[in-house]
């Protein structure tokens, strides 16, 4: 009996250190392909590109506008700017310039991804829009990013789709069989940064999200300070509502509508 207990103990130690070592892995689902040009995809965008402050040159793409407000956002942790094509077509079609960026070790860009390593990916990415106003839109993880850039780099308005309250709230939901806060080495507090953020604050969420769970993100809301929260009805995670749905897109262009002559 004493074997047997032994031989669980280590295989529990075994798996703890590998979960420790491959976290990043679980975490960041980047697509790494290089995409298209902008052109190709979007019409009237361009391909850009910007240094961090670590060095790595990342690509991005933007698409111009005749709006005085520019959208800056921040994807999830999975897949890579084509994806969020969809978004930034909505948004242009409602006169509004966006840049799409990626962040290190997605879409061709150079590098690994890491909590930090993101955030000076976002602080790039800001510095590349110069004297813009400009609204922060974070997706899932993205809003993590930007909420921390929006305490460096305060935005005139913010947007959290599908927040998570930190991301071992969210990890728990996945894994809740594992001591997540424990293993986790990025923690990406959102509640803990958004009550600094003195901008306006929209946070959209699904009703049906079985990802990030509808709690979380009512959590981020309720530890803002001005926020106005947009639910959508029966939209889980990845559905197209939540990437270019009506709700969604009308929220972003009220806020900058909002704080256009603020």
């Amino acid at each position: 009996m004493a074997r047997t207990v032994l031989v669980i103990v280590a295989v529990l130690v075994l798996l703890l250190g590998l979960l420790w070592i491959f976290q990043r892995r679980l975490i960041y689902l980047p697509d790494g392909a290089r995409v298209p040009p902008a052109s190709q995809v979007i019409p009237g965008a361009r391909d850009v590109s910007f240094t961090t402050g670590d060095g790595l040159r990342l690509g991005a793409w933007y698409v111009p506008g005749d709006h005085d407000v520019t959208v800056l956002v921040a994807g999830g942790n999975a897949g890579n700017r084509l994806h969020r094509a969809p978004l930034a077509r909505a948004l242009a079609a409602r006169g509004l310039p966006v840049l799409l960026m990626d962040y290190r070790g997605y879409g061709g860009n150079p590098g690994t991804p890491t909590e930090e390593g993101l955030r000076l990916d976002a602080l790039a990415a800001r510095a590349f829009l110069g004297d813009a106003r400009v609204v922060y839109f974070g997706e899932s993880l993205g809003a993590g990013v930007v909420t921390r850039l929006a305490r460096e780099r305060p935005p005139a308005g913010l947007v959290l789709r599908s927040p998570f309250t930190d991301l071992a709230a969210a990890g728990q939901e996945a894994y809740p069989f594992l001591p997540v806060r424990a293993l986790l080495r990025d923690r990406f507090p959102v509640a803990e940064h958004i009550g600094g953020v003195r901008a306006p604050v929209v946070v959209v969420y699904g009703t049906a999200d079985t990802i990030v769970p509808p709690r979380l993100s009512k959590a981020v809301a309720d530890a803002a300070g001005n926020v106005r929260t947009v639910e959508v009805p029966g939209a889980g995670h990845n559905d197209l509502a939540l990437l270019s749905g009506q709700e969604l897109i009308g929220a972003v262009v009220d806020l900058a509508g909002r704080v256009r002559g603020a």
